[in-house]
């Protein structure tokens, strides 16, 4: 008895279904997938990993960058205007992460010792 993979036949229908969904305009911009999957895992960064100093600083940074390549691509701001919010969003994000009131990811360990 032979193993046969799954992933030629699922691939085909995936391209195939996303390719008929784009061809009939169904599908939005990729520049919107790209900005909402941005946005998206952020959320996701911040839900899986709680609130320590990694996440406060790369859940809301990739919330940012959806909204940024969603902002430039919809032509409302310039690319050095991204920029420069970017840097003060980053910087502010590093500054509240270096608080004391914000707990270190490995802080407690997950299973307290055996004795």
């Amino acid at each position: 008895m032979r193993s046969r993979s799954l992933f030629i036949p699922l691939f085909l229908i995936v391209m195939g279904s996303l390719w008929f969904i784009k061809s009939i305009d169904l599908m939005p911009e990729t520049s919107s997938i790209i900005a909402i999957g941005l946005a998206v895992l952020g959320l996701v960064v911040l839900i899986t990993d709680g609130i320590n100093k990694q996440s406060l600083v790369a859940g809301p940074f990739l919330m940012y960058l959806g909204a940024a390549v969603y902002l430039y691509y919809e032509e409302w701001f310039r690319i050095s205007h991204i920029l420069s919010v970017g840097m003060v969003v980053l910087g502010s994000l590093l500054l509240i992460s270096r608080s004391s009131l914000v707990p270190d990811k490995y802080a407690r360990p997950l299973f307290p010792p055996q004795d």
